[in-house]
């Protein structure tokens, strides 16, 4: 009997210390999600040794330039001298790069591109046509059978924009696209620089969030509905429908889905598959496929889903807000 006693005593030593790793693990990653913004715009106006990756850093650069490029072009009423553009692209430049929200999702976008990239080349997995989006092309369901089409077409235009380091403005969600237009219009005003109201409000109206890509990708993924399960499978569904399922099957935004699948956060993805219903191991399938390093504890291999669940409302992934 004190042989059993001291056994469940010291099972349960070892539980709650697993427990504790795991909260320290979601409450680390809670602090880096956090830090990204406030830390990226200070690395874009320095020149020092940087925290992020110099392919992560150029592509968020190249990307406030493509916006502050696409303003200037589409908002400004009638040519302006070279002076005049430099001194309106640099302050547009400025206030998108101090806004929280929109780092925080140029962050978001440029590191999707860079993990889809790793995958393709350590693992073949394709970044535009995974096998789960060839079978929902081939779908006998002609509304589900176009919308993948629409997708691959998004998905091809996402490749070729990550690698330009572009990001199109009708790409943005509506929030940080009224943000961006929002600096445009302030820019100008700080910088005495005539706008041409009819073709902004002609940029508004053409605005349609459902149409981009991860508007397109959040309407498949709902299509398949108790099938996006199927969309758990790193290797099968491709990166980009991997986050979209992530995001309908639990209670995470998209971008905090990608956050998850960088390799230094393979703890919190696998909590979050626990969470989502996967076993223990097609979780460490899919984290594995990602190059992490981090030994995952135990304990997720006996987890419950209600405790993943648990283990993930206690800490969220919030991004820094202004």
């Amino acid at each position: 009997m004190g042989y059993v006693m001291g056994k469940v005593t010291m099972d349960r030593s070892q539980s709650a210390n697993a427990d504790g790793f795991l909260r320290e693990e979601l409450a680390r990653g809670t602090r880096a999600r956090a830090s990204v913004a406030p830390v990226i715009a200070h690395l874009l106006d320095s020149d020092g040794p940087s925290l992020f990756s110099d392919a992560i850093l150029a592509g968020l650069r190249g990307k406030l330039d493509h916006i502050a490029r696409q303003l200037l072009e589409q908002m400004i009423d009638g040519g302006i001298g070279q002076l005049r553009q430099r001194e309106m692209h640099k302050s547009v430049s400025n206030r998108l790069a101090g806004d929280a929200a929109i780092i925080d999702h140029l962050f978001a976008t440029t590191l999707e591109g860079a993990i889809a990239k790793n995958l393709s080349e350590r693992c073949a997995i394709d970044p535009v046509l995974s096998p789960l989006l060839q079978e929902l092309i081939a779908s006998d369901n002609p509304s589900i059978a176009e919308l993948a089409i629409n997708v691959l077409a998004a998905q091809s235009r996402f490749s070729l924009s990550h690698a330009r380091m572009e990001l199109p403005l009708k790409e943005l969600p509506f929030d940080v696209f009224l943000g961006v237009l929002e600096h445009g219009e302030q820019a100008a005003s700080d910088t005495s620089i005539a706008l041409d109201s009819r073709a902004i409000a002609g940029l508004k109206r053409s605005f349609d969030e459902a149409t981009n890509r991860v508007g397109l990708l959040t309407r498949l993924v709902s299509t398949m509905r108790g099938g996006a399960i199927a969309g758990l499978d790193l290797s099968h569904a491709g990166l980009a429908l991997f986050a979209s399922s992530c995001a309908a099957l639990l209670p995470v935004d998209r971008e905090q889905a990608v956050f998850a699948c960088h390799e230094s956060q393979t703890v919190r993805l696998a909590v979050m598959l626990r969470a989502a219903g996967l076993s223990a191991e097609t979780s460490a399938r899919q984290t594995a496929l990602l190059g992490g390093s981090k030994q995952h504890p135990v304990s997720i291999e006996t987890m419950s889903q209600s405790h993943a669940q648990d283990l993930l409302a206690a800490h969220p992934l919030e991004a820094a807000r202004q």
